[in-house]
């Protein structure tokens, strides 16, 4: 039996980019464009025959704004939606507001030499549609693709049984998948500013998670801010990791810091959470909190194990209370 390709609908008021957009996920043969739409009307229409698996919507479109229809798809039949929206570029309120709808993904679209932009992130764009396929926004699951992903190893070694050893301080390690900027606000601004040191991997794309930061600061009793390579971390603050660059927990003496690495991604991520929980293993052990909530995919899971096996508490969000489960 042929296996079943994975069906998208473009909506997006420009033609040339409807025609770029189609182009670039039919070379991928996993993924059929089942239908393009000019406006969420056009493409209100269409879902009532058939639905895709995943949805790219533009933003500013002419009749009706692509969040108002996104808030529409996520109330009537919830499907997996991806952005690419120039509206979204460098951390924009729009950018939040998709992600409060209900968006999966977000991927930027230049409004300069936008066909050749888009093209360069062919590989990008099509990784999006798949994993936002895998996302469970709606009672018809989604089977599985599996693919080759590296692991930790690539940026750091393997936890050494019996190296953790006992601090004064305790720090807290959340991974965040795309579709949980609002569940970590929850979580944020609930805490006291006695709180432990957290470090957040949150997937977003680059250039996004400065802003991202400054959001949560303004909500929070904490602080919270993107994090820098060598800082401290301190008690009452909260750091995100940066958009494009993993973030690790390091130690010297009792003093935890942060370190910024570039490298490959892991679990298909940069940041990777399973980067941040190995490095979180080796240098906190059962000092450390691990948890993991909504999102899209596995990159996490392998290092909450990691802190588990060395003495770490563990957490992750359940299937119900999850905006995005998959």
């Amino acid at each position: 039996m042929p296996k079943q390709k994975l069906r998208v609908l473009i909506v997006d008021d420009s033609a040339s980019v409807r025609q770029i957009l189609t182009t670039i996920l039919s070379e991928d043969p996993d993924i059929e464009v089942m239908a393009t739409a000019s406006d969420p009307f056009a493409a209100a229409r269409r879902l009532q025959n058939e639905l895709p698996d995943v949805i790219i919507l533009d933003i500013e479109m002419p009749r009706m704004d692509g969040i108002t229809f996104l808030r529409k798809i996520m109330a009537q039949r919830p499907i997996p939606v991806i952005i690419c929206s120039s509206l979204t570029e460098e951390g924009s309120d729009q950018m939040f507001e998709a992600f409060e709808a209900g968006a999966v993904d977000i991927v930027p679209k230049p409004r300069i030499d936008t066909r050749q932009a888009l093209l360069e992130c062919s590989s990008r764009l099509r990784e999006a549609v798949k994993s936002a396929a895998r996302a469970r926004v709606r009672p018809r699951q989604q089977r599985r693709i599996v693919e080759k992903k590296l692991t930790a190893d690539a940026i750091m070694p393997p936890p050494i049984q019996g190296r953790s050893r006992p601090t004064t301080e305790r720090i807290v390690c959340i991974g965040v998948s795309t579709g949980g900027t609002e569940a970590l606000l929850d979580v944020l601004e609930a805490l006291p500013p006695t709180c432990p040191g957290i470090l957040i991997v949150q997937h977003m794309p680059q250039g996004f998670t400065a802003a991202f930061a400054r959001r949560l600061n303004a909500a929070c009793q904490i602080t919270v801010k993107e994090a820098e390579d060598g800082e401290p971390v301190q008690p009452g603050c909260a750091y995100i990791a940066p958009g494009a660059r993993h973030m690790l927990l390091q130690r010297t003496g009792l003093r935890y810091s942060i370190a910024i690495k570039d490298g490959p991604p892991v679990s298909r991520h940069r940041p990777s959470a399973d980067v941040l929980f190995r490095s979180a293993a080796q240098y906190a052990g059962r000092n450390a909190l691990g948890i993991i909530m909504t999102g899209m995919g596995d990159d996490g899971a392998r290092g909450l194990l990691e802190m588990r096996k060395l003495g770490a508490a563990t957490r992750a969000q359940d299937e119900e209370s999850c905006v995005v489960f998959g």
